[in-house]
């Protein structure tokens, strides 16, 4: 066989390992999802469109809680989405993962307007009301940024926020933040990895 023969098949099994490499993964141990470096957290008492709760009245469930206003026109109802999406994912274990909404614009978005906002996406939802006072405190603990935008009108501003959500496991340690946009598959994944650890 001519050398430039042996380079060409030596360049073809080249080429057939690295694409074996790039389309074929080992499976991966389960990865551990660590209880530290996240950014705020701590139990509250708010005004729920079902009455006043703490985030301890939730133990025994995964807390997925997410911060946003009704009248925001792309994070928050994608957000919300994705998560209707991950409980959907989590098939009869979906019962065990419970919604927060937490309203960062209190002076428009009305108890009524919430809990219709919260069944739009899954009724088991629940929308958190803090008034101006709570609102600054619990933002301030989770390190939430939020800023109102003026409008042309004054009813027609728009809130700068953060996006992002907070998930606790089923003894209220605080074990996730994600961030915007992470998808409901890999969401309803780590969701899943802290049920089987019995977190």
């Amino acid at each position: 066989m001519s050398d430039r023969f042996l380079m060409a098949v030596a360049g073809l099994l080249a080429a057939l390992v690295l694409g074996l490499a790039l389309f074929w993964q080992p499976e991966l141990p389960e990865r551990p999802l660590p209880k530290a470096a996240l950014p705020g957290g701590g139990d509250f008492t708010l005004q729920s469109t079902n009455g006043p709760v703490a985030l301890k009245d939730f133990r025994g469930k995964l807390v997925m809680m997410f911060f946003g206003y009704t009248q925001c026109p792309d994070v928050c109802p994608t957000s919300m989405a994705e998560l209707a999406e991950v409980k959907r994912l989590l098939g009869k274990d979906g019962d065990r993962l419970q919604g927060l909404f937490v309203t960062v614009d209190p002076a428009r978005d009305t108890a009524e307007m919430l809990k219709a906002y919260m069944t739009a996406f899954d009724p088991s939802f629940l929308a958190l009301v803090p008034d101006a006072e709570q609102l600054a405190k619990v933002t301030k603990d989770y390190k939430i940024y939020y800023k109102k935008v003026e409008g042309q009108t004054p009813t027609s501003y728009t809130m700068d926020h953060s996006a992002g959500s907070y998930v606790y496991d089923t003894k209220g340690h605080l074990r996730l933040f994600t961030r915007y946009g992470s998808g409901a598959p890999a969401l309803a994944a780590d969701i899943q990895i802290l049920l089987r650890q019995g977190a």
